[in-house]
């Protein structure tokens, strides 16, 4: 069965909206649609992210959201992989991997440094799947946030 991944546009909504909102429930939102679809249509139409859309078997399989960022010490482009699902009936064919490619093809396209990622301690698939695509934990910086 093949795997085919396009950039997502406002077309694309109906489609990428229930995956968002599945995918958000591993990080333990409730399961959403109408929130998922108003904030993927706000970042679509102010183009504040890319998002890539995998079809798998003529079905929706994934998605991936990247974010632009700026490396200030490279003075470079970088992009923030922030989120990345496959749909349980998906998995074990390869959609995750082929979303990665597409990141990261779409990087180099941009003239980007480097593909930035973090994921929940707990999720050792992803982080298996990362490490086999030469992804590196970083050893040198500690990343810390702030709620607002």
């Amino acid at each position: 069965m093949s795997t085919t991944v396009h950039y997502a546009s406002l077309d694309d909504l109906e489609t990428l909206a229930p995956l968002f909102a599945a995918y958000r429930v591993f990080y333990e939102q409730s399961h959403d649609v109408p929130a998922a679809r108003a904030f993927l249509q706000e970042r679509l139409a102010r183009q504040e992210s890319v998002l890539l859309l995998a079809e798998h078997a003529g079905l929706p399989a994934g998605f991936i959201q990247l974010y632009p960022s700026f490396c200030s010490i490279a003075a470079a482009r970088i992009w923030i992989l922030s989120d990345l699902y496959v749909t349980p009936d998906a998995r074990q064919h390869g959609v995750a991997r082929q979303l990665m490619d597409k990141a990261c093809e779409h990087g180099r396209a941009s003239g980007a440094i480097r593909l930035e990622l973090s994921t929940a301690h707990s999720n050792t698939r992803a982080q298996a799947l990362y490490e086999s695509l030469g992804y590196e934990l970083d050893t040198v910086y500690r990343y810390y946030g702030l709620g607002l």
